[in-house]
């Protein structure tokens, strides 16, 4: 692994490059490194939280326990309710309210560099966990920031330069809730009906150890554990009361996509998506959810009888997986992607099963409205004549964004953005090819799953950017064909997001502002392989 410790070296080969300019404070330069280690006298914190990663053993599977990277978090000052532990490798739940001031002392005691980002909180660049912030172990870095976020749900989790991927398959994540006071009008359900639900996939060892060992074919497709976990638990069964419940969903896998639908085809009523509340209930037959992005639903048990269950399960639809062998991608039967792989993508399977436990007469009402929204359009722009692009390609088996991989302070001049401006962004996923040039396109065989040699490696990218949320103005698909027609119904366009997916072939547009904050702001794919394979860029905001 690379060491995150730039000198002074580094910093001045990057000044005389350009690409640094007046992106970072001088005083994130030092000869080792160290910023942030002490706290800010002039910020008056309502929360202290000290956070810890750290190498422990948990009881996952039964049997041996499984060596695991772990957050655990003690309560300096503030609410009480502010953490909640889960009883698993997961971190701890962090509750905030808008308008805290939060002070997060985080110490690295796991083996390696690790750097945490607040995954969907509106920061600044010196406290959004960019890797350029890494730690040594034994090392502290002191987060203080306000949280300007409205009601909703985000997530903490590494971002370690290179190995991402692995520091969250082996348990660096947490939830973050969010309250605010136009939240608390609505008298959603609460406290003990309020369920987080994080969902991962991961493959054990014979002795329950999590394996993670990238073949070609999964740095390419993304990492795809055999066995889905729920809250860190295989196949959980929650009891539930005959009445309402808000479930607060994150999609904490490295790679793999649910299309999320309950075992009885009833809809999915959708109050939330990443970045806070919706204008007013949605229902879905089904939800896609990609890595990264969180889902708010309201799950109603009334009527339903004690001693029955209801499960939330991943619906089979055509994965996009590459057939290494053939030279090119391919649907199995049932969705499979790779027939007799167990763990491809877009496979069945249940996640939680919810056990009606207990009958009871009183249940919140679901409300009509939930949260004004201002709906962004092209006049809203503060450039209507710009679109910055943002195109998925791939040069010698890497993907890439406009044209480039990752490179740690480095951006170019369309990657520069104006502070205190609204954006409007154009993500394509339309034909990333081999080096450039194997041409063809997309056509449709039996069931739309077969690809031309120019798609072979085709696939969905969920597209995260840091910094604030957006608003996506359009949804473009270059091709229709069963695959698409089968998810197309399950992606909420009308929400606050910071991760969207892009399917092969289409072309998705934003708007996102860009205000209070300067300095470096990453955008990336959140499939976790393709992050530490280079598949990451920086806007530069000035």
């Amino acid at each position: 692994m690379a060491t995150l410790n730039f000198n002074r070296r580094r910093f001045l080969q990057y000044m005389a490059s350009g690409a640094l300019v007046a992106a970072l404070p001088e005083s994130a330069f030092t000869q080792d490194y160290k910023l942030n280690q002490t706290p800010n006298s002039a910020f008056k914190a309502d929360v202290e939280i000290a956070l810890t990663a750290q190498v422990t053993n948990i009881p996952i599977l039964t049997g041996a326990n499984t060596r695991v990277f772990k957050y655990t978090g003690k309560l300096l000052k503030g609410p009480a309710n502010t953490l909640k532990e889960l009883p698993s490798y997961l971190g701890p739940v962090l509750n905030f309210e808008q308008g805290q001031k939060v002070r997060i002392f985080f110490y690295n005691q796991i083996p390696e560099a690790c750097v945490t980002h607040w995954h969907g909180m509106h920061v600044p660049q010196i406290m959004d966990g960019h890797p350029m912030y890494a730690i040594d172990q034994g090392a502290q870095y002191v987060y203080e920031f306000e949280v300007r976020n409205p009601a909703g749900t985000n997530w903490y989790h590494s971002h370690t330069h290179e190995v991402t991927a692995r520091q969250v398959y082996q348990g660096l994540a947490g939830l973050i809730t969010i309250t605010d006071e136009a939240e608390r009008k609505l008298e959603l359900p609460k406290d003990e009906y309020d369920i987080p639900l994080i969902i991962q996939d991961r493959t054990f060892t014979a002795d329950n150890q999590l394996h993670y060992a990238l073949s070609m074919h999964q740095r390419m497709q993304g990492f795809l554990g055999d066995t889905i976990l729920a809250n860190g638990q295989p196949n959980p069964a929650i009891p539930v009361k005959t009445r309402a419940y808000r479930l607060r969903i994150l999609n904490g896998s490295n790679a793999r996509i649910y299309k999320l639908g309950w075992s009885d085809d009833s809809p999915l009523t959708a109050i939330g998506t990443d970045g806070g509340l919706l204008e007013k209930p949605q229902n879905f037959p089904y939800v896609m959810l990609a890595p990264g992005e969180r889902l708010e639903l309201w799950a109603d048990f009334s009527g339903r009888k004690p001693g029955s269950e209801l499960a939330l399960q991943t619906l089979p639809y055509q994965g996009f997986s590459m057939d290494m062998g053939r030279g090119g991608m391919r649907g199995g039967r049932g969705g499979m992607g790779m027939m007799g792989d167990e763990s491809a993508q877009g496979k069945e399977d249940t996640i939680v099963r919810f056990a009606i436990s207990e009958q009871v007469s009183d249940s919140p009402k679901l409300p009509d409205t939930l949260v004004p929204m201002h709906r962004f359009t092209e006049k809203d722009v503060t450039n209507p004549d710009r679109v910055v692009p943002i195109t998925i390609g791939m040069h010698r088996m890497t993907f890439n964004l406009n044209n480039r991989t990752f490179d740690m302070l480095d951006y170019t001049n369309q990657e520069k953005i104006p502070v205190n401006t609204l954006q409007r962004i154009r993500i394509s996923n339309a034909n990333p090819g081999m080096g450039g040039g194997m041409g063809g396109g997309m056509r449709g065989g039996r069931g739309g799953g077969m690809m031309g040699m120019g798609m072979m490696m085709a696939q969905p990218h969920p597209i995260h950017l840091h910094g604030q949320q957006f608003q996506i103005l359009s949804r473009k698909p270059a091709y229709g064909d069963n695959t698409y027609a089968a998810i197309k119904d399950g992606f909420i366009n009308n929400g606050w997001k910071d991760t969207v997916l892009v399917m092969p072939g289409e072309e998705v547009e934003i708007i996102k502002p860009f205000t209070d904050y300067t300095g470096l702001f990453l955008y990336h794919c959140h499939n976790l392989e393709h992050e530490d394979m280079g598949m990451m860029r920086n806007f530069f905001v000035s």
